[in-house]
């Protein structure tokens, strides 16, 4: 037997380190070659790391979250016939990594997060209520005690309903608590849940969830954002959904809302192309562009990620639906490339059913717009002499302030907001 080292190799792209997401071997463990080892994500990817050579793993360095240097020890194997050099230089030919695609957006498949860890042993439940040996009161029979008495027995855990009072009318007395407890009676017996809880659990925040709370962080810090909120009437916009609904061919997909708001941004961009942009705010330049690529902010098992579709402007609404059904999947399964990770241009977020009233959304840096459909709900709306019941949505929006002025984003969620409650005008040229 010889010792063979597996050290952390060169992934490329500039990349100097890699955090350790997650292990699929253990001391003991006898591998093949090919099998894997640890996955490992970098700023760009995350990374399958497989072994060059078959044999039995004698240590792992790097606890889960650790950021290690290129060219550092991550797996120690025992190989037979394997003879040499331990140092990086005389390895054999480290294997070529295996890339996952990036899940995160902003804000994308990656390792579950470290378990949980109670920093305070847990707090035993208290036991039930065992009956006392004497009779209760009647059911409704609301016992009598003054309220200094009553918050003593509530602070030790104590239903009066149980405690025999000696006082005028069953009076129940301070007395007789403490006679109720030296009879038998429990001491926090009411109710389980009066005890006080301490445990304390701390999650160490890695892999994609810091990622995304990293791109979170950097979203708010370098872009001042101004949020925008209109009221909008989607009743002719849902009555027309649901029709195409009920008369789509087989090989059609169902139609949510968004692709209607997908084909009203492909129609009123091109007046706006300074809101279909990326800011790089570190040189200076904002990268306004023709074709529209609209980000779509999906809630998967891994965070919030945001796949997108590309060119939009050359779908119909079919295929924006049959694309943003496709791309929200395959960010859920963990299958979405980097190609359908990466470059949006613009970003619709919604919640659907729980949209809430209204939302400020966090723009997907280093665009400078994004767009936040709410619940839509039933309300009354008064139109001339009468009220009427309408199909209402709040549309909320979050723009870049040093690229898009109040003034420009009000004319262009009023644009918007004229072409969903007028649903014709998305298909007419």
């Amino acid at each position: 037997m010889g010792q063979y080292i597996f050290r952390l190799p060169d992934i490329g792209e500039g990349v100097a380190e890699a955090e350790i997401v997650v292990w699929h071997v253990k001391v003991g463990d006898r591998i093949e070659e090919d099998q894997s080892l640890v996955d490992v994500m970098t700023d760009k990817a995350t990374v399958d790391m497989t072994s060059p050579v078959a044999g039995i793993v004698t240590a792992i360095h790097g606890d889960i979250g650790a950021m290690l240097p290129v060219g550092s020890p991550l797996v120690e194997l025992d190989v037979e016939g394997y003879v040499g050099d331990t140092s990086a230089a005389s390895t054999p030919t480290q294997p070529a990594p295996n890339p996952k695609p990036d899940p995160a957006p902003v804000a994308a498949p990656t390792p579950k997060a470290t378990p949980a860890v109670a920093t305070t042993p847990k707090v035993a439940p208290a036991k039930t209520a065992a009956a006392p040996a004497f009779a209760t009161r009647p059911a409704g029979d609301a016992p009598l005690a003054s309220p200094a008495t009553r918050r003593r027995a509530h602070e030790l855990g104590i239903s009066l309903q149980y405690v025999p009072g000696s006082g005028p009318a069953g009076r129940i007395t301070d007395d007789d608590l403490d006679t109720y407890i030296a009879s038998g009676g429990s001491i926090g017996t009411s109710s389980a849940t009066t005890a006080p809880k301490t445990t304390v659990t701390d999650t160490r925040i890695i892999g994609l969830r810091r990622k995304i709370a990293e791109k979170m962080q950097d979203s708010k810090r370098r872009i001042p954002h101004f949020t925008y909120v209109e009221e909008c009437d989607l009743t002719e916009l849902e009555a027309l959904r649901q029709d195409l609904n009920a008369n789509r061919s087989s090989d059609q997909p169902k139609l949510t809302l968004l692709p209607f708001f997908m084909r009203a941004l492909v129609r009123i961009l091109p007046e706006f192309p300074h809101v279909n942009s990326r800011y790089d705010d570190d040189a200076g330049v904002l990268h306004s562009f023709d074709g529209v690529h609209i980000g779509i902010a999906t809630q998967t098992p891994s965070g919030l990620i945001v796949p997108l579709v590309r060119h939009a402007e050359t779908l119909d609404l079919w295929d924006c639906a049959r694309e943003l059904a496709r791309v929200s999947q395959a960010a859920r399964d963990g299958t979405a490339s980097r190609d359908e990770l990466t470059g949006s241009t613009i970003t619709l977020t919604s919640l659907g059913a729980l949209g809430g009233i209204s939302a400020t959304p966090v723009i997907n840096h280093p665009e400078v717009a994004i767009i936040g459909p709410n619940k839509l709900v039933d309300r009354p709306i008064v139109q001339g002499p009468y009220v009427t019941i309408r199909k209402m949505m709040n549309l909320s929006s979050s723009f870049d302030h040093r690229i898009v002025d109040g003034y420009d984003a009000a004319q262009f969620i009023q644009r918007l907001k004229r072409m969903i409650e007028h649903p014709a005008l998305i298909f007419m040229n």
